[in-house]
């Protein structure tokens, strides 16, 4: 998530390529309600391994830790984040795309990966930014997302999902630098394209080592999917404010695109009533390594990134339908 900071000299333009492999293997184990898919056979949302998401969490500290520390927008350590993702998308049949961008003087990158199948005027986008800071490795910041969404997307190729809507998923680049990645993305599409979009849902910071469990209030309808989603684990939420336009989302919600998603905060500090619903320390931040060096796999709370893996999932599952 983007420091509230403004008047930085940002730019964006160039160029896009695409490359496509095809692959798959077995279903995962099923725990959220059932939906009927395209042949007729029950679809439900699978639970998404932590150690799954643990293990992209693990490969994103290795590569902070071989190239400077970080893996930030032009740097090597982002560069090799994206390899990675992009190599496990190709391998389980995903059409991915690289879109290039530049930002501070650096070359960026967003990865796009879309599932095959489902309608192509109804799309349901989950994303979430692959860049660190320059100052650490960027670990619940933001390799939680990326990772549990590139998780999701695994777990929808080991399903072979096949919903009714077409599934997108994305990594962006500079964020951290003002949502560069992510706005010129959505200023590439042109209007057509962005109507085409039922939902994009972000995923910001969701393993915060003394979390909160916050819902975005901006699409009714993705907003009522994660609230229910978390009723049925018991867990109450609370509306999400302290991410407000600071994260991917906000192009989408600019451009007129429904936008929803989670967080587990960063540096506003947990009140009494807080961690009466939740546990964890009051008056510390939710994130005391917020954009600093110890933003380390040692940073993560793994049940709350557990929960909210599954909730992106579950997501998924009910909105592509």
């Amino acid at each position: 998530m983007k420091l509230l900071l403004s008047g930085r000299a940002l730019t964006a333009g160039a160029v896009a390529v695409a490359t496509l492999v095809t692959g798959g293997s077995a279903a995962g184990a099923a725990t959220a309600p059932a939906h009927p898919v395209a042949d007729g056979t029950a679809a439900a949302a699978p639970d998404i391994p932590i150690a799954n998401v643990k293990a992209h969490l693990s490969q994103l500290q290795s590569i902070a830790t071989a190239n400077g520390g970080n893996r930030a927008h032009g740097r090597a350590g982002y560069q090799a984040s994206l390899n990675y993702v992009k190599a496990k998308l190709d391998a389980a049949g995903f059409t991915t795309r690289v879109q290039q961008f530049t930002a501070s003087g650096r070359t960026g990158y967003n990865l796009i990966a879309d599932w095959p199948g489902g309608d192509a005027n109804q799309v349901v986008m989950t994303g979430s930014h692959l860049d660190s800071v320059t100052s650490g490795p960027g670990i619940n910041d933001n390799g939680s997302g990326s990772s549990a969404v590139l998780e999701t997307a695994l777990a929808v190729a080991r399903a072979d999902y096949r919903p009714t809507k077409h599934l997108r998923f994305a990594w962006w680049g500079a964020e951290e630098l003002g949502l560069v990645g992510s706005r010129y993305y959505v200023n590439s599409l042109g209007s057509a394209e962005r109507a085409k979009i039922s939902g994009y849902l972000n995923f910001d910071m969701i393993g915060s080592p003394n979390p909160g469990y916050f819902v975005y209030d901006d699409d009714p309808t993705i907003e009522k999917t994660f609230k229910d989603y978390y009723a049925g684990l018991g867990i109450p939420t609370e509306i999400e404010t302290e991410g407000d336009g600071r994260s991917d989302h906000a192009p989408f919600k600019n451009a007129g695109v429904p936008v929803g998603g989670l967080f587990s905060g960063a540096d506003y500090r947990k009140t009494s009533a807080q961690a009466a619903k939740w546990g964890g320390t009051v008056g510390q931040p939710f994130d005391r390594c917020y954009h600093s060096s110890c933003d380390t796999t040692a940073n993560i709370d793994a049940t709350a990134l557990d929960r909210n893996s599954d909730a992106i999932a579950y997501a998924v599952w009910e909105l592509s339908q």
